[in-house]
């Protein structure tokens, strides 16, 4: 089904969610061990992504990500276990819901209209002779 998915946000409550792009945060710490280079390579800043962290952190019994501070060594981010159990559970309920919803999804997909492509008007192409001053 191109081009047409179902994305999930799962809230609790009224000020805080976790939600797709958490997740692929989450995944990016995981593959890089980086906040800033997660944060660059989804095209956010350091500061937001930081901010995402933090905000997971806190909603949490469980912290999602430790830091390692700067120096000399250099800083670092990993994932915790309950990090890596998150993004495992969100994924399960992402499949889960969209193969239940695969029929609506499909019927909507087919509800559709067709993009009409136009065909582009062909642009005036003149040549100018250069003028002597």
């Amino acid at each position: 089904m191109s081009n047409v998915r179902l994305t999930v946000r799962v809230d609790f409550g009224a000020d805080r969610a976790l939600g797709p792009g958490k997740i692929r945060l989450l995944e990016a710490i995981g593959k890089t061990g980086s906040i800033s280079r997660a944060g660059r390579a989804l095209g956010m800043s350091y500061r937001r992504a930081w901010l995402l962290v933090d905000d997971m952190n806190r909603c949490f019994r469980a912290p999602v990500v430790a830091t390692q501070p700067g120096g000399a060594q250099g800083g670092g981010a990993a994932l915790t276990p309950f990090g890596l159990e998150l993004i495992e559970n969100y994924r399960a309920i992402e499949a889960q819901a969209a193969a239940a919803a695969e029929p609506q999804l499909q019927a909507l997909k087919n509800s559709l209209r067709r993009r009409l492509v136009r065909p582009q008007k062909p642009r005036k192409m003149s040549i100018r002779a250069a003028t002597a001053r």
